[in-house]
Parts: C-alpha cells; sequence; structure tokens
C-alpha cells in the first residue's frame, strides 16, 4: 500500500527544565519514551528538536537587572545614553531597558514608527497619511507624537508602549526623554553615546552610527556577551533573544549549543541505529496578517543543528509540473511522470521551478514553534518525521 502521511510534527511532552539538569539526558529520554509508549518508531532522517529555552534554563544562563546596568555603564558611561530602535514588547525588552535605565543618568529612547522592527505597530499607515507625516524624514518628539496620535495602543495587548517604557525608565531612577525617527543619526544631537537595540538590522545602524560621529557605539549584542558578577551571558549575542523570567532578571540566549545537539543524535544512534538530525530552535519566521508582528525577535532561528540540516531543500513545484509539464495527463499516469520527474531531478534544482528558497533551520525552526507555542502545552520538544520525503517516498518500517 502506498504511503499516505507526510511530514508528522509532534510535540514530546517533557519534564520542566531546571538550572543543572542534564539537558541531554533529558531531550534522549523524552524523545526515547515518547517512542515507546505511543508505538511510533524513528527513522534515518527523522528531526529532533528543542526550545532554547530549556537549553537555557538547563545552563542557568540569567542574568539580572543590576547585571545589565553594571555593564551598561562600563561600556557607554552611566550619563546620558541613546537607546535605539528596540522592539515593542513586555517579554523580550522590559527587563532590558530597566537595566538599561539603571546603568544610566538619563535615556533618550528613540522609536522606529509606524512599527518597530518585528511588525509591533505604533500607529498605523493610514493614521500616518491622515496627519501628513514623513516617517522617513520626519523626528517626532513625544508631544507632538501625542498631539498627532493620542493614546495609540497595541491591537492585541492593549498597551501604551511610549508611556509603559517610559515608566520603566523613571521607576530605575533615570530621566526619559523619548523621540520617534527611522534615521540612525537622529539620535545623535541628543546624545553621542548610543545603544543599537535592533536585531537584524544591528550591523547597519552601528555602521551609520560610527559615521554619523558618535563617540561609543554598542548593540545589544554588546551588552552581557561575558559575565558580570558571576551572570550569565552569550558571547556572540549578549541580550540578543533575551526573555523575561522575573521582574527583575531575564533568561539570556542559550550558549554553546552545538555539542548538546550532537550528543543527542549520538544518544538516539546508539538507542535505535537511526541517524536523526538534531537541532535547537526559538521563534520561528512568520507573520501574523492581523497584528502584522513577524515572529522573529531573536537573532537567528536556530543557533545549533547537526550537519544534515544545512542549506535549502531541493524541491520540485508539484502543481507546476502538473499544469505545465504533463498538462495532457491524468491519474495514474499523471502520477507515474511527476514521480519519474522527482526521481531524475539533479542534486540541486538550478533553472527549473522549485519551492522559495529558505534555509531548511528557519523552515524547520517556525514548524516546531508552531508545533509547541510558547504557552502551557508542555511539549518543548519536537519531533519531525518525514520532512525530507517526497512525492515518491513509500511506506517504512
Amino acid at each position: 500500500m502506498s504511503r499516505l502521511f507526510g511530514t508528522i510534527s509532534r510535540g514530546v511532552r517533557a519534564p520542566i527544565i531546571k538550572q543543572g539538569d542534564d539537558i541531554v539526558k533529558v531531550v534522549t529520554d523524552s524523545v526515547l519514551e515518547a517512542s515507546a509508549v505511543e508505538g511510533v518508531k524513528f527513522h534515518d532522517k527523522d528531526v529532533v528538536a528543542m526550545t532554547e529555552a530549556i537549553v537555557a534554563r538547563a545552563q542557568g544562563n540569567y542574568a539580572t537587572i543590576d547585571d545589565i546596568a553594571c555593564d551598561v555603564k562600563a561600556k557607554l558611561g552611566g550619563e546620558t545614553i541613546g537607546v535605539i530602535f528596540p522592539i515593542l514588547s513586555r517579554n523580550r525588552f522590559s527587563v532590558c531597558l530597566k537595566g538599561i535605565a539603571k546603568g544610566a543618568k538619563k535615556v533618550v529612547v528613540m522609536l522606529s514608527y509606524p512599527s518597530d522592527e518585528v511588525g509591533n505597530h505604533l500607529i498605523s499607515l493610514d493614521a500616518l497619511d491622515e496627519k501628513g507625516v514623513n516617517p522617513y524624514t520626519d523626528v517626532l518628539t513625544e508631544q507632538k507624537y501625542r498631539e498627532y496620535f493620542g493614546e495609540a495602543k497595541h491591537t492585541f495587548t492593549g498597551m501604551d508602549y511610549v508611556a509603559y517604557y517610559r515608566d520603566l525608565i523613571t521607576s530605575q531612577g533615570a530621566e526619559c526623554e523619548i523621540i520617534f525617527a527611522n534615521n540612525a543619526k537622529a539620535i545623535l544631537p541628543y546624545t553621542k553615546n548610543v545603544l543599537a537595540c535592533d536585531i537584524h538590522t544591528r550591523f547597519r545602524t552601528k555602521r551609520l552610527l560610527k559615521e554619523g560621529g558618535a563617540n561609543v557605539v554598542c548593540g545589544l549584542d554588546d551588552i552581557l556577551n561575558a559575565p558580570v558578577n558571576g551572570s550569565g551571558y552569550n558571547p556572540e549575542y549578549g541580550l540578543l533573544g533575551s526573555n523575561k523570567s522575573t521582574e527583575e532578571s531575564i533568561k539570556l540566549f542559550p550558549r554553546d549549543c552545538k555539542p548538546v545537539v550532537d550528543a543527542i543524535a549520538k544518544n538516539i544512534f546508539e538507542a535505535t541505529g537511526k541517524k536523526v538530525e538534531v537541532m535547537v530552535y526559538g521563534d520561528g519566521a512568520f507573520k501574523d496578517p492581523v497584528g502584522k508582528i513577524w515572529e522573529l525577535a531573536d537573532p537567528v532561528v536556530s543557533p545549533a543543528y547537526t550537519e544534515g540540516l544545512e542549506g535549502t531543500p531541493n524541491e520540485l513545484k508539484l502543481k507546476y509540473l502538473a499544469d505545465n509539464d504533463f498538462a495532457d495527463l491524468k491519474g495514474e499516469e499523471l502520477k507515474n511522470a511527476i514521480k519519474k520527474k522527482i526521481s531524475e531531478k539533479d542534486s540541486k534544482v538550478v533553472g527549473q521551478m522549485g519551492t522559495t528558497p529558505r534555509r531548511l533551520t528557519d523552515l524547520i525552526g517556525s514548524l516546531c514553534d508552531l508545533t509547541s507555542g510558547s504557552g502551557d502545552k508542555g511539549t518543548p520538544i519536537i519531533w519531525i518525521s518525514g520532512y525530507f520525503d517526497n512525492y515518491t517516498t513509500e511506506n517504512k518500517d
């Protein structure tokens, strides 16, 4: 009988991970137990993935607002600092902002508008048009912003992020000023010491600030890129990818993940004889059509993965083949012709109608993130079967 299931993504329940737990053992034991209890077999090229959160928690990769403040003060001088292009997030940035403010006397926040980098909107494009505001050239003070747009609140959270960020800063004893602009250099008349808080555009932002005459330029990736008073840290990403842990602390993006994924793959092979791929994943890479947010607040979708997940898919588009190459065929004849075409494809599809080029880790990480969610499902481990199969693949043992 022909195989009728394609890709299957399963959320695997696991114990609540705490600092000091052996993450390799927990993940290995969890998927092996799931296989035994649910009666599902492993196959070569299955994918086992785990959220970055459980890896960081096991590592104890945490820091406090005092740790952040200490590093910010040491690197940016502790006087007036510019904090530009932060995302609008209670989970991702609020605690970081408290720590930043605690390390300065005054914070000038420069918010991009009408939305932040990942799509959280302060205001709509229609509202800008109505007021005749040009977001590419106009720099708005907080007073002018309020005159134009009043108390704008986020679609889903109901938060007025301008007021929220102001309150966070002043709660730490720092003076606060808020402006709105999309040109990084617009911060320089206010201060020459700047912390660039954008994620995926940070290298350009830093370059523009340096070209514009800034004295000190740091990114979030430069804060806590080494331990401070024994804190957690991430040498590559610093505060990027961090999440709120408590009102006074954050969980940082995990570090040293490659040995973790390699060890899990080795353990599963020794237990099952199957060569699975393993990855750590954070935010997926997809956009909400209503709230308009890009679910991509982590610096990368996957900080570590086994070698078989390198590259991009090598797939032909079945619908294109059916409508073009084999438009005159139907039924079994069409099925066999498409299978033959797939079996004859080159190792790298070039010059043919294939899938949109994206990295495997970004695609699989998005599937994992959607499967696990970020709430109370209790499935921080994902087991994917059949991802690398295609229309020609039949049943496996």
